[in-house]
């Protein structure tokens, strides 16, 4: 019966932990990994015909009227190629309202990443306008393109495309985005001019808009951030939860003179960019009367008497979450990148990882080499721990004997064992201490190679293509599961027959789970299980323990 309880017990604690994870997902803004919450689906998005209110304007109401005052102009879409990014800009507005990341595939498919777009079931766009105490234009103002727009020609190092409004409230916007090569921020120049009579004294603001569906991750039981988030230099990096949002808790810097504002998802993200000692008011809110969520900046721009103008630079990152180009192009930036509670360990895991690639060229070897670093940097601590295992596998003989023969007498049975533990001077937990130390740089690790964009499209050898896909024909999870049998095997078997049963059950178990896993992260785990294999074989064979690998069938028996 005792054998029972403490099982049980075993499974209230395990199932504890999944609770408790789940808990701290949820606390740091991510979904559920194991019972997620049902999620309503979000309504369509306003389609591209212009159906989306004019109250969508951050803290103003101007009526539909005041943006009719111009000429009326045939909505239009102007497209533009670099070398990195396809986009699409709106003549409503002069808005950004699609971009494909040309260097990157869409997961399973041969299209380019699509990051932003609009239409009736998405809506993911950044938009600019004026806001004041009467009409000014916003992003629902028609705008004329002024020029032609071109695609980047071989041998040109940018371009530019420059949109104006008509007069609203006497007030002209003009918009001038520029396009670099070998770059995935785009450079945006407001001018304000002011043709009435009168002062005016307008705010502009810079927002990211869109709708709450969760971009997800392409890895099985894995959850990554999908949101908006807001950088200063004194509060740091602060995620804001769609669902906190909704209930009115986002807590975040609501003023600054530094910092950004971003849209995050797994390995991509948009921010708008200022420079630093530009005062700005921050919001993260939802577009009212509809299901869209926007984030972004406002910034007074003072008074322009009659005549005059102003101008405001701005820049607008719209790309892939690659840490060595984000840390250059404004600080903190690399954060939208999150590794979450293990950031103090992942960032210079990552960093020795992309060393290594730096040295190999190709990001599997690069993996391999970075476990055999990791597992050389532990190797006396392991080896303590598997000097431990190996005892506790020489004397596990003698402790069946001894279950066997006093199963009737548990109490006398517990005296003994630890009589036995004694004699032979063996420690039950000897080897848990080293393995837990060394459980939160594993957990970065794994954390790293999920958050990596660089993994997407990245060739290993022959059949790996792809080290953010599953192994198409299922030979990396195959190898895996034999390694984690050859290791468990090793390993000593509890005396107690269920937690035995268990302990080779659950690796199993999680070894069908890498079926769907992307190929780089079973890789990580094949390397890992490999040198502790070898390892601890050494280690036993040094001690005398045999290496004979028995498969525990008879546990399995029936009694």
């Amino acid at each position: 019966m005792s054998d029972i309880r403490r099982s049980i017990l075993w499974v209230i604690f395990a199932f504890s932990l999944v609770l408790l994870w789940d808990a701290w997902q949820v606390h740091n803004g991510r979904p559920k990994t194991f019972f997620p919450a049902p999620q309503d689906k979000p309504a369509a998005s306003a389609p591209a015909t212009g159906t989306q209110p004019v109250a969508a304007l951050p803290g103003a109401t101007p009526a539909v009227a005041d943006a009719a005052t111009a000429p009326a102009v045939p909505r239009q879409t102007y497209v533009v190629s670099t070398d990195l990014l396809k986009l699409s800009f709106d003549s409503e507005g002069g808005s950004l309202i699609g971009a494909d990341l040309l260097k990157h595939l869409s997961t399973g498919q041969s299209t380019p990443v699509r990051l932003l777009l609009q239409n009736e079931q998405h809506t993911y766009v950044a938009q600019t306008g004026l806001l004041g105490s009467s009409a000014l234009p916003n992003h629902k103002v028609a705008m004329r393109l002024v020029g032609q727009a071109r695609d980047l020609a071989e041998g040109q190092d940018s371009l530019s495309l420059r949109f104006e409004s008509a007069p609203v409230g006497g007030v002209v916007l003009a918009k001038t985005y520029t396009l670099k090569r070998g770059a995935y921020d785009i450079a945006v120049k407001h001018e304000v001019i002011n043709q009435g009579a009168a002062p005016v004294s307008p705010q502009l603001y810079l927002q990211l808009v869109r709708d709450g569906r969760e971009a997800g991750s392409d890895v099985p039981f894995a959850s990554t951030f999908t949101g908006p988030a807001v950088y200063s230099d004194a509060a740091k990096f602060q995620k804001i939860a769609f669902e906190d949002i909704d209930k009115n808790k986002a807590d975040f810097s609501k003023s600054a003179n530094d910092g950004y504002v971003a849209m995050v998802q797994h390995h991509f993200a948009s921010a708008w960019l200022l420079d630093a000692g530009v005062a700005r008011e921050n919001y993260a809110e939802k577009v009212p009367g509809g299901t869209l969520y926007r984030a972004g900046q406002k910034i007074e721009l003072g008074a322009i008497a009659p005549g005059q103008s102003k101008a405001v630079e701005a820049r607008l990152f719209v790309g892939p979450q690659e840490e060595k180009v984000l840390e250059q192009l404004a600080p903190g930036l690399e954060l939208v990148k999150d590794y979450g509670w293990t950031t103090i360990v992942a960032k210079p895991l990552y960093w020795l990882l992309e060393k290594i690639h730096a040295f190999v060229g190709n990001w599997g070897w690069a993996i391999v080499l970075l476990v055999v670093v990791i597992k050389a940097a532990f190797y006396w601590l392991n080896a303590n721990a598997y000097r431990s295992m190996a005892k506790m596998k020489a004397v596990n003989p003698r402790i069946q004997e001894m279950r066997e023969r006093l199963k009737d007498k548990p109490q006398q049975m517990q005296q003994e064992m630890m009589r036995i533990y004694r004699e032979e001077k063996v420690n039950p937990l000897g080897g848990c201490l080293p393995i837990l130390i060394q459980i939160p740089v594993f957990i970065a690790l794994y954390t790293v190679l999920l958050a990596s964009v660089e993994m997407r499209d990245a060739p290993w050898l022959g059949w790996i293509t792809d080290l953010s896909s599953k192994d198409p024909f299922y030979i990396l999870p195959v190898v895996l599961t034999l390694t984690t049998i050859v290791q468990t095997a090793l390993n000593p078997l509890p005396p107690d027959p269920m937690q035995a049963k268990m302990m080779w059950i659950m690796p199993l178990v999680f070894s069908v789970m890498f079926f769907s896993f992307p190929a780089g992260l079973v890789l990580y785990w094949i390397t890992n299980n490999t040198l502790t294999i070898l390892q601890q074989a050494h280690i036993n064979s040094r001690m005398g323990v045999p290496l004979k690998i028995t498969l525990p069938t008879q546990l399995f028996k029936k009694a």
